[in-house]
């Protein structure tokens, strides 16, 4: 199992550890991410679970929908979002969602998606940093599968991304801050993803990519042996104190920034957890939200206008 894949196979452990989907949906995507009945159930075990029943429940699995809820995303109302295609490494063809900002732009931001792919959330996100002067793309790092709309199924997006060697989102990234530079012409380049889309953008920071200016990794594990040498970007990593499984890379993450030389600024947000950002999920804090929304606007202010 590669570092992604175990990433994801603990992501979905823990939605079950915390009650957001139930132990046979679980098992169900962890097969989907290729582990085996008593692998899956081991780990479960690890991060917490309860035994299974002693009866099981009957009945086909199916994939929930999304949580939801009523409050309010941090941000102002977002500016519409445009389904925009470019050219991506060797011959390919990648998606996107455009959001420009009105007037003249501060700075522009490429957004990368958790680990659902490119969801109405992350275009929700793009608009809203349009309509604080931000220009934003969205990448779609399913795009070489057709694009995340071509799954039904959530669970199967989620498997899919972890079948992706590291070095085919980096060079898709890597397009895609092309593709914002042709956009947003003369204007500093950001970057900022959430969970999955956290960790891809450390994986970016730690490639050598030097057209950043700034960047936000919100609660996204580093990558192993991370070196950020090769990258100019003043970093704002933002955690969730309840978050145990990828703080435990946030000391790692300060270190390498330090080595690098590279302005940067940890902070963790007290009493949330993982996800806390995502006003779709039910980990949804509104109040950390917008502190982080209005930490990250800041942070760009300083280092993108």
């Amino acid at each position: 199992m590669t570092p992604i894949q175990r990433y994801l196979a603990e992501e979905v452990a823990l939605d079950h550890v915390d009650g957001l989907i139930p132990r046979r949906e679980a098992l169900r995507r962890l097969a989907l991410l290729g582990l085996g009945l008593p692998a899956a159930t081991a780990l479960l075990a690890a991060c917490g679970a309860p035994e299974a029943p002693a009866r099981p429940t009957t009945g086909a699995a199916t994939s929930p929908a999304p949580a939801t809820t009523t409050a309010s995303p941090a941000g102002p109302p977002p500016l519409p979002t445009e389904a925009v295609t470019f050219a991506g490494p060797e011959g390919t063809t990648l998606q996107a969602a455009w959001a420009a900002a009105e007037g003249d732009a501060k700075g522009a931001v490429l957004v990368i998606h958790e680990n659902r792919g490119l969801t109405d959330h992350i275009r929700s996100v793009a608009g809203r940093l349009a309509a604080s002067g931000y220009s934003a793309l969205a990448l779609d790092l399913l795009s070489r599968e057709g694009g995340t709309a071509s799954f039904t199924d959530t669970a199967q997006a989620t498997a899919k991304l972890g079948e992706i060697p590291p070095e085919r989102f980096v060079a898709d990234m890597k397009a895609a801050v092309g593709e914002l530079d042709r956009r947003a012409e003369g204007a500093k380049l950001g970057m900022m993803g959430f969970c999955f889309g956290g960790g891809m953008t450390w994986l970016l920071l730690a490639s050598a990519e030097p057209r950043l200016s700034a960047a936000a990794p919100f609660y996204g594990p580093l990558p192993d042996n991370a070196d950020m040498t090769g990258t100019k970007a003043a970093v704002l990593g933002v955690y969730a104190e309840q978050d145990e499984r990828i703080n435990a890379t946030r000391d790692a993450a300060k270190a390498a920034l330090e080595k690098a030389g590279l302005t940067h600024d940890i902070v963790t947000f007290p009493g949330v957890g993982h996800a806390f950002f995502n006003d779709t999920g039910r980990r949804y804090n509104a109040q950390a939200a917008a502190q982080a929304y209005e930490r990250v606007l800041a942070w760009f202010d300083r280092h993108l206008s």
